[in-house]
Formats: C-alpha cells, sequence, structure tokens
C-alpha cells in the first residue's frame, strides 16, 4: 500500500481515538452506506458513540441536519469536493475528518483527510478507506472487508477492469482469509448470476453487449436451449448461474464467445472477478458483491438509508424484508424510467444526447436509467438525464453515463460537469464515468450547450494524442 495513504490513515486513527463522540455523514448510495456501517461498527468495539447522519448531497440544506455539538465531524463519500461550504459553515479543521475518494476541492482551512486520489488510487472507493481505517484502529475488523468489497463494488471500481484491483483488491484478500468473501475468477460477467435464471441475466445484459441475445429474454432463452445445456432443477424450476454444472457453465462461455466474435465485438468483457459471500443464503441479494450493493441502493434511493445500514450491521429480519420490498419496488420504478426514456426518445447533440424527465421519476434513481438506457441508444454519445427535484423547484438535478469506449476517447464526465456548473452557479461531481451535477433550473439550456461543447473539445483532444 501506498505510504502516503497508510500515514494519512494512521493519522485518522489517532484523531478517532482521542474523540469523545462521532457524527458520521455519510452519503446514501451503496458506497456511503457501506463505509458509514464499517466506521460505525469499528468505533461501536472501541466503545466510542456515534451517530449517524445520511444525505443526498453535501449542500448549504443538508448541513442543518450536522449537529451543532462537540462530536468529530467524520464525512464519507463526500466532504473532499466540498471544503469550502464547512469553513463557510464555521467547522474547524480539529472538528473534522474526511474520508474519501472524490476530487478535492482546496480552502483556506486545512481539513485532515484520508483520500486515495491524493496517492494516485483511482480504483477505489470510500468504503475501501473507511476499512482501512477500520483495520488500522482493530486487525481484528478484517471481518468487515466484506463490507468494502460490496461499496467498491457498488461504485463501479470493478467495472473498468472487470475485477478489482491495486489496494482495493488487497481488501478483497482479507475478506477471503477471514472466511466471509469467495473469489470467482474468471465468472460470467453478468448482473444477477445469484438471483436470475440464466436467460434472463443473459437477456438483460449489456455489457458487453451481445448481439442476438442482449436486450431479448426470449431469444437469450433460445440460445440456450440449442446449446442442450442444464437449465433446470429436477423439480422443474429455473437454475441461477451459480447452480449450474461446471461443464455447461463452459459451454455457455465458450457459446457466447463465439457470438460476440463472429459480430465483430471483443469477448474481454464476458468473463470478470466476481464475489460471492458464503455466509449469505444462496439465491438472495445479499449472496454476491453487487447484488447486495443494488440492495443498498435501493434502500438509499427510496430515503431509507438507515434501514441499509441495519443490513450492513447483519439484520436479516425486519430491516431485509424491508429492503426486499423497495428493491423490487426500485426495479419496477427504474423500468418505467427505462421505457419512458427510450420511448420518449432523447434529443441529440454532436457529442451529446439528452432528455428531461420533468418531476415524473425521483431525482434519486435518474441516473441509473441513464446507464442503462446508454447501451439501447447511440452507446457512442454520453447520455444525460435532467430531472426536476420537487422538493427544490428552483433546481434541476443532471446525471450522465458514458462507458468504457468513451473513456478511451479522452471523456471524462466528472471534470465536464464540474465545468459546466461551475459555469451557471451549479455544482457537480463525480467520476469518470458516471457523474452528476445540481444546476439552477432556469439555466438548464446554457448548461446543456456548454456540457456538449466541453465533450467535443475531449473527444478531440483524444484524437489529436492518437494523431
Amino acid at each position: 500500500m501506498e505510504m502516503g495513504l497508510e500515514r494519512d490513515v494512521q493519522r485518522a486513527v489517532d484523531r478517532i481515538s482521542e474523540a469523545d463522540s462521532v457524527t458520521i455523514i455519510s452519503h446514501i448510495d451503496a458506497d456511503g452506506i457501506s463505509t458509514e456501517s464499517i466506521l460505525a461498527q469499528a468505533l461501536a468495539r472501541e466503545g466510542i458513540p456515534a451517530t449517524s447522519v445520511f444525505v443526498r448531497q453535501l449542500e448549504p440544506m443538508a448541513m442543518r441536519h450536522i449537529p451543532d455539538d462537540d462530536s468529530l465531524k467524520i464525512f464519507t463519500d463526500l466532504g473532499a469536493g466540498q471544503q469550502a461550504l464547512l469553513e463557510e459553515h464555521g467547522l474547524s479543521a480539529d472538528g473534522v475528518l474526511i474520508i474519501d475518494h472524490h476530487v478535492s476541492q482546496p480552502c483556506g482551512t486545512a481539513y485532515p483527510q484520508v483520500n486515495c486520489l491524493d496517492f494516485g488510487i483511482t480504483r477505489m472507493s470510500a468504503a475501501g478507506i473507511a476499512y482501512m481505517v477500520a483495520r488500522a484502529i482493530d486487525s481484528a475488523n478484517t471481518d468487515l472487508a466484506k463490507l468494502a468489497v460490496v461499496g467498491n463494488v457498488g461504485d463501479m471500481m470493478a467495472r473498468e477492469n472487470c475485477g478489482l484491483v491495486g489496494p482495493a483488491r488487497e481488501i478483497v484478500q482479507d475478506g477471503v482469509e477471514y472466511g466471509n468473501v469467495i473469489v470467482q475468477r474468471a465468472d460470467l460477467n453478468c448482473y444477477g448470476i445469484s438471483t436470475r435464471p440464466v436467460h434472463v441475466c443473459l437477456g438483460r445484459c449489456d455489457d458487453p453487449y451481445i448481439d442476438g441475445i442482449s436486450n431479448s429474454v426470449t431469444r437469450a432463452l433460445r440460445f440456450l436451449e440449442r446449446l442442450g445445456v442444464t437449465l433446470k432443477t429436477p423439480r422443474g424450476g429455473w437454475l441461477v448461474w451459480e447452480e449450474v454444472p461446471l461443464d455447461d457453465r463452459r459451454t455457455i462461455i465458450s457459446a457466447l464467445t463465439q457470438q460476440l466474435v463472429a459480430h465483430g465485438r471483443e469477448a474481454d468483457r464476458l468473463l470478470a472477478e466476481t464475489y460471492i459471500f458464503p455466509d449469505e443464503p444462496e439465491r438472495t441479494a445479499l449472496r454476491n458483491a453487487s447484488e447486495y450493493a443494488t440492495l443498498l441502493n435501493a434502500c438509499g434511493r427510496w430515503a431509507k438509508p438507515k434501514v441499509g445500514g441495519r443490513i450492513c450491521r447483519g439484520d436479516r429480519g425486519d430491516a431485509y424484508r424491508e429492503a426486499e420490498y423497495m428493491l423490487a419496488h426500485h426495479r419496477s420504478v427504474i423500468r418505467g424510467l427505462l421505457q419512458y426514456i427510450l420511448e420518449t426518445g432523447v434529443t441529440e447533440l454532436s457529442h451529446l444526447q439528452y432528455i428531461h424527465t420533468g418531476d415524473r421519476f425521483p431525482d434519486t434513481i435518474v441516473g441509473i436509467g441513464a446507464g442503462m438506457a446508454l447501451s439501447k441508444l447511440n452507446w457512442k454519445k454520453p447520455i444525460m438525464v435532467l430531472a426536476a427535484m420537487v422538493d427544490e423547484p428552483d433546481v434541476t438535478k443532471v446525471s450522465m453515463r458514458t462507458n468504457e469506449w468513451a473513456l478511451a476517447r479522452g471523456v471524462d464526465l466528472q471534470a465536464a460537469l464540474v465545468e459546466a456548473s461551475a459555469t451557471v452557479g451549479g455544482a457537480g461531481g463525480g467520476h469518470r464515468i458516471a457523474a452528476g451535477a445540481f444546476i439552477p433550473h432556469d439555466t438548464e439550456e446554457e448548461f446543456i450547450d456548454g456540457i456538449n461543447r466541453i465533450l467535443t473539445r475531449q473527444f478531440a483532444s483524444a484524437d489529436t494524442d492518437n494523431s
């Protein structure tokens, strides 16, 4: 591990050990929820009183939820890009600790921070850093590595490399040694391998896009039937991928590879490293990292992040049942959103496609819909979805998604949204592949034009570099 990061982790531990009480302020997504849970459990084991506050984003309105007391304020999965806001609200450097993996916004106050980006580590989420802190507090906290894997996978840290790399991968190893993580090295890179029938998995797979299979569950079933593989249990129920005999799995992967190659596509994204949790029941959303992360995301997006936190702490009763209900609701609303985007259609500019969904769908989920719609539209152009915020009618929420193809050609959504939102008096952030912003409602047109100009420039700079 990077020595500088180790030093910052130790400084964070020293600060925590001196605290009489802690307030954790965290983001509502899978990374934020798992980060909060890792820290809260590590603090509880030390007997340090801690309360938690979840916020959708760290902006002036959210600051009222932060208690005005002597507790150490630990900002997790946010805070790095909002240090000026902390300063404006009179938070002192000795009362704050930031654990984050987003681009830092320096300000006059030197807030102590543990941020992997400072050391060139781009493939690790806040949950990974929180775990390093928890492990440095007490080496017995390795059981929490599992939650760090969930946070990392949920924040798409495994996507680009088809598996976790660097320090995030080292954390996986801690989970393996503890015994609550199993690594499947060359597994099918498809969402739902623990819960969905195989043909449903393949029919909804879009990364990689498999011609004749993707976007059609029926065609996926026909494809598998032609292979003569076992798809059902002796009692007639559908098998999930995890349950398919090994030889049949090999047959399926070989046939999918041929299908990709036959249509002139690369097969390099067909297989990925997946992370299975043997201590969780089979055929549940808790069984592997990506589905666990989706469950937590559903809790956060539907304003129940604390339910997700209870699941991370081991509640498999009321909290889990509530989360399952939210997940089902989450999926049905996202299906409706996806259908709306595809039926309404997007407006295409030279380097951007966008749609405004108004107040039809919650602003917390439009980014997920954008990601799902991209493969079904012009996948070479980043997609932007704008949504009205019901509780703040003067503000528009912006979510953007792109893919690895565009990243390889110079696209950086985080940089584009930070730049364009600043020019209209908004604020943006996120990652190269997925980012968001909040902008004044009456600046939408100017903002959209600005984003298209920036994307044009990003694509052009890559062309120049490659020429």
